[in-house]
C-alpha cells in the first residue's frame, strides 16, 4: 500500500476514471482504494462517507461543465467556430455519457445534469440566433446529437459528424 497521502483531487480523479470505465457501482471506497494502491482509511480521511464522495465528484463535474459554458460564452470568433468548439468541448467530456447513465438511477445526478444541459441549451440558443435560427428545437436537436454521438460505434469520427451538422446549420443561414 502507498504511504504517500492522497489529495481529495486524486480521489475524485480516480472516481471519474472508475465511473467512466466501470459505471457508478465502482464509486465505492474499497475498489477506489485498491485502484489507488492505498487503504480505505485514506478515503475516509477526505470524505465522510461514500455519498459525500459522490456529492464531491458530482460537484466537481458540475462546476467544470458550467465553467466550460461560461468560457465559451465569452470566447471570440464567429458563431460557426464557436459552435464547433462547443461540440468539441462536449464530445471530449469523457464523463458525460457515464453521468447520463448514472442519472437514470440517481436523482441528484439527474438534477445536476439537467442544470448543465439547460445552460448548454441557453448557449446554443445564443449561437443559433447568429444564424437566424430561433426555434428552440434546433438547440435541442444539436444537444441531442452531442449526447448521442458517443453512443455510436467506436470507429465513428464524432468530431467530423458534428462538423457536418454545423455545416448544415451554416448552410441554413
Amino acid at each position: 500500500m502507498s504511504s504517500a497521502r492522497l489529495s481529495q483531487e486524486k480521489w475524485i480523479d480516480a472516481g471519474f476514471d472508475a465511473l467512466n470505465r466501470l459505471g457508478p457501482k465502482a464509486l465505492a471506497a474499497e475498489p477506489l482504494a485498491r485502484q489507488l494502491g492505498t487503504t480505505k482509511g485514506s478515503f475516509y480521511w477526505h470524505f465522510k462517507d461514500v455519498p459525500a464522495f459522490h456529492a464531491a465528484l458530482l460537484q466537481h463535474w458540475h462546476e467544470a461543465a458550467l465553467t466550460d459554458v461560461a468560457e465559451l460564452l465569452g470566447a471570440d470568433g464567429g458563431a460557426d467556430a464557436r459552435l464547433r468548439q462547443f461540440g468539441r468541448t462536449v464530445l471530449t467530456d469523457a464523463s458525460d455519457t457515464a453521468l447520463r447513465i448514472w442519472a437514470h438511477t440517481d436523482v441528484d445526478v439527474a438534477r445536476r445534469l439537467a442544470e448543465v444541459d439547460a445552460e448548454r441549451l441557453r448557449y446554443l440558443g445564443v449561437l443559433l440566433k447568429h444564424f437566424g435560427l430561433t426555434n428552440p428545437a434546433f438547440a435541442h436537436a444539436i444537444l441531442a446529437s452531442l449526447v448521442g454521438l458517443p453512443q455510436l460505434q467506436a470507429d465513428t469520427d464524432r468530431i467530423a459528424a458534428f462538423d457536418a451538422l454545423v455545416d448544415t446549420v451554416v448552410a441554413l443561414a
